[in-house]
């Protein structure tokens, strides 16, 4: 009986407790509190609403320009008339012209914010410097892919007496020999010094025919050679006043050893005939 008695009393305490609450909400006090927290509220969404849409720039939009092709100076005049930023990065290619904007972000004709920070890539007026490889040694057509690879030109061919045929002696740059390894910029010129497969022991034969026999031995002093056997041809029996007529082996054969003779055919150099002129008939 007693906890009915308390469960009663209980009861009538929460109702009491709750009618004052429904009384309260009657009252002026929570009307006046209640339209402060709505307007509170509206006034919150109000501020948030327009304070995005400022930060954001909503509506604001605008299209971008075609940068790509112009010089970076006539990009930049673009880009601070449309109230559009940028920032810039560099990169070197061979034959380009300095200056040259060569890509853009975001793409041209694409929406963006006033403000809006376009990345442009220009051709840099400055070349970079790599390090020379290592070609000597190398037949002309691997060294001509390795100078490739780095961006690197081949200005002339300057060939040598030397065994190795085609292959690289030495390396010149600015008129000076360059070790493996030095700094030069891309693009550079280089000159390459080849052997022309003869060696030192092997000379080009020099053309004899039409010279008297003094000099065809001083000729063939100069480059090493010695006169062989000389045959007078027809009746001739004196070489005054005879030239060479053949020679044996002839500038056909090109290379021969230093030492080696060379043997000629002598005669007398009969001039051609003159023509005479054929009378007209009147």
């Amino acid at each position: 009986m007693l906890e009915i008695g308390i469960n009663i009393v209980n009861q009538i305490q929460k109702r009491k407790k709750m009618s004052k609450f429904f009384l309260y909400l009657r009252t002026n006090a929570f009307r006046k509190t209640l339209i402060g927290g709505l307007i509170f509220i509206i006034a919150l969404f109000v501020v948030v609403y327009f304070g995005l849409k400022s930060y954001t720039k909503h509506g604001d939009s605008q299209e971008v320009p075609l940068l790509k092709g112009l010089n970076i100076k006539e990009a930049i005049t673009i880009l601070d008339n449309a109230n559009l930023e940028y920032e810039i990065d560099s990169v070197y290619q061979m034959d380009a012209k300095p200056g040259l904007v060569i890509d853009q972000d975001p793409d041209p004709k694409a929406h963006v914010k006033s403000a809006r920070t376009i990345y442009l890539t220009i051709i840099t007026q400055s070349a970079p410097e790599i390090s020379f490889p290592e070609i000597i040694d190398k037949t002309f057509i691997e060294a001509s892919a390795i100078l490739k690879n780095h961006s690197l030109k081949i200005a002339d061919t300057t060939y040598i007496n030397d065994i190795a045929k085609d292959v690289v002696l030495d390396i010149k740059f600015a008129g000076q020999t360059i070790q493996p390894g030095r700094m030069v910029p891309k693009g550079s010129q280089i000159s390459l010094v080849l052997g022309n497969g003869r060696g030192d022991s092997e000379v080009g034969i020099p053309n004899l025919v039409g010279l008297p026999l003094n000099e065809a031995k001083f000729a063939l002093a100069g480059v090493g050679l010695a006169l062989g056997s000389v045959t007078m041809s027809g009746n001739s029996t004196d070489t005054l006043g005879s030239v060479v007529l053949s020679q044996n082996p002839d500038t056909s054969v090109r290379i021969i050893s230093i030492g080696s003779a060379i043997h000629v055919t002598m005669g007398k150099n009969t001039p051609a005939p003159i023509a005479e002129p054929i009378p007209q008939i009147q």
